[in-house]
């Protein structure tokens, strides 16, 4: 099955092979989950649902002689955008050799990275769709003010204790909205150790920046990613001024223990 329909457009491998790079690049700058949660996949685009929690007995009225045992599972959402080439660009490129402008790509490719990465942290509760923040099970402690210099460090490791005490005793990884990351390089005083360095120590899974409110700290048995297709770039139409094109991508986090989580929020 042909999908992405790239033998309709009027430009050849060459080209794809330019877009699928700078989609790449570009997705590859903005997504954080990716980093420290394990990854399965891609299973292709039929992967439409994935398999969660185990086997459970539904309701048994009394006296009743047989009984339905139900399983559960998670949708896999597909995320699409759509953009446009200049087909007088592209012909330049084949005429002339100019440089094709793959910007469109590029803002195409961050705005399905800002969406994969909203639904992992933050899940989608109309879709049903937990997030690493928003499951039920996980845990919540209250942070300080990370303005003092030894606050950030008493927080995460309150989330490690926590964690530790639960049975999860890492490695862990710590993603951090981006205002209380950046105020992670600052020395200690009378120190050249940076705030960041330190906690890498504790956090050996990494400290990543990420499109998130406060930080929370993920034990690697949280469960993983599911992919389906990966981003991929495929063409719609030509209306005789540009090129049609989209990106699309299918995944979902398969929440194993959402126990393994815990938010560190102000």
């Amino acid at each position: 099955m042909d999908a992405l329909n790239r033998d309709r457009a009027p430009f050849g491998a060459e080209v794809w092979a330019s877009i699928d790079a700078t989609a790449a690049d570009a997705a590859r700058a903005l997504l954080t989950a990716r980093r420290f949660l394990d990854v399965d996949g891609p299973f292709g685009l039929g992967l439409t649902a994935v398999e969660a929690g185990s086997d459970e007995f539904a309701d048994r009225p009394e006296g009743s002689e047989a009984v339905a045992i139900l399983g559960a599972a998670v949708s896999v959402p597909m995320l699409w955008t759509g953009f446009g080439l200049s087909l007088r660009r592209v012909a330049a490129l084949a005429e002339h050799g100019q440089p094709l402008d793959l910007a469109p790509a590029t803002h195409a490719a961050e705005a399905v990275a800002r969406l994969e990465e909203r639904l992992i942290y933050y899940g989608d509760a109309k879709a049903g769709l937990a997030g690493l923040m928003t499951a039920g099970g996980s845990t919540v402690v209250e942070g300080g003010d990370w303005l003092r210099i030894d606050q950030a460090l008493k927080d995460v490791l309150t989330a490690v204790t926590t964690l530790d005490e639960a049975g999860f005793r890492g490695p862990y990884a710590l993603a951090v909205g981006p205002r209380l990351y950046n105020g992670l390089f600052r020395r200690y005083d009378n120190s050249d150790m940076l705030q960041v360095e330190h906690l890498g120590r504790l956090c050996t899974r990494g400290i990543h920046k990420a499109p998130i409110e406060g930080a929370v700290l993920v034990d690697p048995r949280v469960g993983r990613l599911m992919i389906g297709q990966d981003l991929m770039a495929g063409f719609s139409a030509s209306d005789g001024i540009h090129c049609r094109l989209f990106l699309s991508e299918s995944l979902v986090l398969k929440l194993d223990d959402a126990a393994a989580v815990c938010s560190i929020r102000f």
